[in-house]
């Protein structure tokens, strides 16, 4: 069973770029962040021909932000739209939504930014994932956690720690929240596969982040056991994020039991730039 994640980014504007990636990479089950989409929306714009492709789908939006959706094509039970007891900012926003696909319960989770830290959203931005934590500790035990987190889990995973002093993203605090998280039993499975390898999943659209391979590591998907022990492969299509009209942000692909394409790297194809020494680039922006 493959498995994968993408923030698109607007599913509505990744049209031409989705369908031809679902039909390369085939995977069995899709993970989408920021999809901007309210659910009869979606359905209108993509029911028919996810449907072709012998997907079924499960989307939770809204117009304009935020949104997630689960495609599969090994089962699509028991879905579950948002967080029980997750806090707004002011209202419950679309970020979160869980079924069982293939005997897996498989969470698509877009994070809240933070936006800076010590501000309402980055506080709302730790209870939400506490919610979150609350969620999946409810079980089974067999599940995954798919998405755009929007925490890089260590230093290694953006290209200059001290690029990003004074944002969001890498604080002690969201760090923990993430760590508490996978404290219930849960695998980071593309670091397990390429424990010492430089892996991006997002780079900012401006100042040729991508083509300078600067970026950082914030779309995870996490594994319980009876999952983690299951993989073949795991990597990022950074295929996706090059050429006319990307999302900001690479799709995750994980294999299990078997890998039809081979254990191909974290990156495809290799990176566009050598690493660059530390303070040498900055951020065009706070991260997204």
């Amino acid at each position: 069973m493959r498995v994968a994640t993408w923030n698109v980014n607007s599913v509505k504007q990744r049209i031409p770029r989705l369908l031809p990636w679902l039909d390369q990479r085939r995977p069995d089950v899709v993970c989408l962040q920021e999809t901007k989409l309210a659910d009869d929306a979606f359905t209108r714009l993509l029911g028919e021909q996810l449907a072709e492709r012998g997907y079924e789908a499960a989307p939770h939006g809204e117009p304009r932000w935020n949104g997630v959706a689960i495609l599969s094509r090994v089962g699509l039970e028991d879905v579950v739209a948002g967080l029980p007891g997750a806090p707004g900012f002011p209202h419950q926003e679309a970020r979160a939504v869980a079924a069982t696909c293939g005997g897996i319960r498989v969470h698509s989770v877009y994070v809240p930014n933070g936006r800076a830290p010590g501000s309402d959203h980055y506080h709302y931005k730790l209870a939400w994932l506490e919610a979150l934590r609350a969620a999946v500790a409810a079980g089974p035990e067999a599940l995954m956690v798919c998405g755009d987190m929007n925490i890089a889990p260590a230093d290694e995973d953006v290209f200059d720690p001290g690029a990003y002093v004074g944002q969001t993203h890498v604080t002690p605090p969201e760090r923990a929240a993430l760590a508490r998280l996978r404290e219930l039993g849960l695998r980071d499975v593309v670091r397990d596969r390429w424990p010492g390898e430089r892996v991006f999943t997002y780079w900012d659209y401006r100042a040729g982040m991508f083509h300078r391979d600067l970026g950082m590591r914030i779309d995870l998907i996490l594994a319980s056991a009876p999952v983690a022990g299951r993989v073949r492969a795991a990597w990022v299509d950074r295929q996706a994020r090059k050429g006319t009209g990307p999302s900001d942000h690479a799709p995750v692909i994980v294999d299990l039991d078997e890998a039809p394409d081979g254990d191909i790297g974290p990156v495809v194809p290799p990176p566009s730039a050598p690493a660059l020494g530390k303070g040498t680039a900055k951020l065009p922006q706070a991260p997204s």
